[in-house]
């Protein structure tokens, strides 16, 4: 796509690095660096084999030993290099890489690569075929769109926060998986995607406006649904998936740890009150809601009189959907997980592996965040800089 300057040979990988695999190789990526949700768009298709090149600032470029990588798994299996773009010759850095690119993703503010040179239409002049994706809180248009925010500000406007928590308690935060990565970075991957799939048919590239308040709401359209059914209150906690139901919730074992139960289906529960040794007689009808209180309290008091290790031996090769609540180390050691290879170490660091899998193209394994900067003249040699051009961007302080 775009130009006669490519990232050098796909074979090898980005700028010199390890050869990459998976069902996106040969997708090529520029990442101008970010926070939070950016970064984890990025992560998600340099795991699926794409060439993502990482553009940090030259600022943050400080040097660091390569044999001791960044702890910061969101970078994971793209190099980097470090570019000044309030100077004229790094934005045309960065331009020349997108001469090659199916892709740009940014993270900033609505204007701000406008006002850099390296805005939509300045980018799209340069390779018409090229998607920009853009990733903000609030999006690139509403009387919002100029507003500082986190996560919680964006599902709050949502709706969906307000949709989360116990009876007669605040909404709970459910930390920032909801904005920043399912409504945010992961609404950006799949826009992109959708983009390139159009442009490598009709040759047109076009802007996509990743916003995670509309993110964060779509993740949740079953609510909305439930909803206009009627078969959603406008009340925390009084709902079959938000803690109100006794057969769909977490409760204490009685080494103070948790388990979960999401009994819904008639068979599921009838098979957690019997392994459970709970008499249905002795409980109201599954789906009386006037009653879920009353049989959270029976189920309560018998989940209490039991350890966690207990209980999972109970509800071995169960139907029950039960499940002990586990913390990261345990996720990480727990034989299912270990069988599926859920989580690698990579550098020292135990991390979720890429994901989804995949049959004939399955993704080779991440190779380790890199510092700001370290891969600066392999990336740009690969892309057809020569070691007299990268000298003189280097002393100009234009790369570093």
């Amino acid at each position: 796509m775009g130009g006669d300057r490519g990232f050098g040979d796909s074979s090898g990988g980005v700028g010199g690095g390890a050869a990459v695999s998976g069902p996106l190789e040969g997708v090529r990526i520029i990442e101008l660096a970010g926070i939070g949700p950016g970064p984890f768009c990025a992560m998600m298709l340099a795991d699926m084999g794409a060439e993502v090149i990482r553009v940090d600032r030259a600022s943050a470029v400080r040097g660091g030993d390569p044999d001791a990588p960044p702890a910061d798994v969101l970078n994971r299996g793209r190099p980097s290099i470090g570019v000044d773009l309030k100077q004229p010759a790094g934005v045309e850095v960065v331009l020349r890489l997108i001469d090659g690119a199916d892709a740009l993703i940014e993270g900033f503010r609505p204007g701000v690569t406008d006002r850099l040179g390296l805005g939509p239409e300045v980018c799209l002049e340069r390779n018409p075929a090229l998607i920009y994706g853009r990733m903000t809180g609030w999006g690139q248009t509403g009387p919002w769109a100029d507003r500082a925010g986190h996560d919680i500000n964006y599902i709050a406007l949502s709706g969906t926060l307000s949709m989360i928590g116990r009876r007669g308690g605040p909404p709970q935060p459910p930390i920032n998986l909801v904005g920043d990565f399912g409504g945010g970075g992961m609404l950006l991957a799949f826009g992109v995607l959708a983009g390139i799939i159009n442009a490598r048919t009709s040759g047109r590239g076009q802007v996509i406006d990743a916003a995670m308040v509309d993110g964060a709401a779509t993740l949740a359209s079953m609510m909305y649904s439930l909803r206009a059914m009627g078969l959603w209150s406008g009340g925390r906690g009084e709902n079959m998936l938000d803690t109100g139901a006794h057969f769909y919730d977490v409760y204490e074992t009685a080494d103070g740890k948790w388990v979960a139960i999401g009994a819904i289906e008639p068979q599921f529960y009838a098979e957690l009150l019997e392994r459970l040794e709970i008499d249905p007689a002795l409980l109201p009808p599954q789906h009386d809601r006037a009653a879920w209180a009353e049989a959270k309290d029976v189920i309560a008091a018998r989940v209490a009189t039991r350890t966690r290790d207990e209980w999972d031996r109970v509800f071995e090769g169960s139907d029950a959907c039960y499940a002990p609540v586990l913390s990261a180390d345990e996720a990480a050691r727990h034989p299912h997980n270990l069988e599926r290879q859920t989580f690698v170490e990579i550098a020292d660091v135990v991390q979720p592996a890429p994901a989804p899998r995949f049959s004939a193209t399955p993704a080779s394994t991440p190779t380790p965040p890199v510092h700001p900067g370290a891969n600066t003249d392999a990336v740009l040699q690969a892309a057809g800089w020569t070691v007299e051009e990268i000298a003189d961007l280097r002393e100009s302080g234009a790369v570093a």
